[in-house]
């Protein structure tokens, strides 16, 4: 009955509006919206960011670090360098000693510890100024005493070709 009315006659209800003073009366009827904190921009502008800085940290190499000054940077190389120089000059030193002690050789010559000499001024140097020439410094010093050991061994060698001492070379 109304139902059929409204079906009917459903388009002519369809051009038709409440007036002004009918819809002030059905919005005082409704509860204040207020959007809801999912809505927020300002949440959203926030999630966003935090996206993108755990997506940088996720996506930077672990190993990642601020660089270092050149200098420190000198001081840490020439520490492995060096661990490794004098491991090979205590090595030569050890089988000079030893063949002093089998054939009386004399002490090391007056260059070797000149070179020492330098050597250790120019540690003191890395330590209050690091600087890469004065690595190469170092390691030029301490490759130059390697070569004046394995001179003086070659040389204790040659008097005594059938006889070497304990350590190996």
């Amino acid at each position: 009955m109304i139902e059929d009315f409204i079906r009917q006659n459903r388009e002519a209800f369809d051009d038709q509006e409440p007036s002004p003073r009918n819809w002030k009366k059905i919005e005082a009827t409704w509860p204040a919206q207020r959007p809801g904190w999912w809505q927020s921009v300002t949440l959203w502008r926030a999630a966003a960011m935090l996206f993108m800085a755990l997506s940088a940290y996720l996506l930077l190499p672990k190993e990642w670090k601020p660089h270092a000054p050149p200098e420190r940077v000198a001081l840490n190389e020439f520490k492995d360098v060096e661990a490794y120089y004098v491991k090979e000059i205590s090595n030569k030193v050890a089988l000079i000693d030893a063949f002093q002690r089998n054939e009386g050789v004399d002490g090391f010559t007056q260059d070797f510890q000149q070179l020492e000499a330098m050597y250790m001024v120019l540690k003191e140097e890395m330590q209050k100024r690091p600087s890469d020439q004065v690595k190469d410094a170092l390691v030029l010093n301490l490759l130059v005493r390697i070569d004046l050991l394995n001179q003086q061994l070659h040389m204790l060698e040659k008097e005594r070709p059938g006889k070497k001492p304990d350590a190996e070379i």
